[in-house]
């Protein structure tokens, strides 16, 4: 709720209970976010489409390796988002939640390098779709970011711009995992390199636009 509106909803005399009008804004805001991961998965079929042999790469260890950081990197930057679209949450462990799946995945990406030779270090760290992979990321996430970026402003975030980097890691995160349909690398030494990277653009992205869009 916007400070004008507060302060002519208190001049009217209304006391409607906040939780009546909680639930209604809550379905709305998920509404918002659905509709922008429909979005970037429509986006994705269309331009890139789904690996033609999803059914047999799913059932490899190392695509839900993948996945499973990329899920984690949703919920952490989820996480993130909520407590900055709120003025006075506690916001000094979020840095460590959003750096442990990252660091897990790197430390995973250190043993790989460490068993296997020169040669192979370098393919597993360029892959075949490096080029691509971190813009891909970041074209999936823009319909998420649009989704994130509206839903915090219907919220009250007072540090701009850390709420908008927050929002724009979790339009890329979920752009990536939307990515994960169509990518056929595997290597976490790959994912924690490009796939990071991806997510990156968006969170950059949406620090920028964070004063300007966020403000109320």
């Amino acid at each position: 709720m916007k400070t004008d509106d507060l302060i002519a909803m208190l001049a009217r005399g209304e006391d409607t209970p906040a939780s009546m009008r909680a639930a209604p804004r809550a379905a709305a805001l998920a509404a918002t976010i659905a509709a922008g991961l429909v979005v970037s998965i429509v986006l994705m079929q269309l331009m890139l489409h789904a690996l033609p042999q999803l059914g047999n790469v799913i059932a490899r260890p190392a695509f839900w390796l993948k996945v499973g950081f990329v899920a984690a990197m949703v919920a952490a930057a989820c996480h993130a988002a909520r407590a900055l679209a709120h003025p006075g949450a506690r916001t000094a462990a979020l840095p460590v939640v959003v750096a442990a799946p990252v660091v897990l995945l790197w430390l995973a990406g250190a043993v790989l390098i460490s068993q296997v030779t020169p040669e192979q270090r370098a393919e597993l760290f360029w892959g075949r779709t490096w080029r691509v992979c971190p813009a891909l990321i970041a074209m999936l996430s823009a319909p998420l970011l649009a989704a994130a970026l509206w839903a915090m402003r219907r919220m009250a975030p007072t540090r701009l711009r850390l709420a908008g980097a927050a929002a724009g890691l979790a339009a890329g995160a979920g752009g990536a995992l939307v990515y994960c349909l169509h990518c056929p690398e595997m290597s976490p030494v790959f994912i924690g390199s490009w796939y990071v990277l991806g997510m990156l653009i968006p969170t950059a992205a949406g620090a920028a636009l964070g004063p300007r869009v966020l403000a109320w």
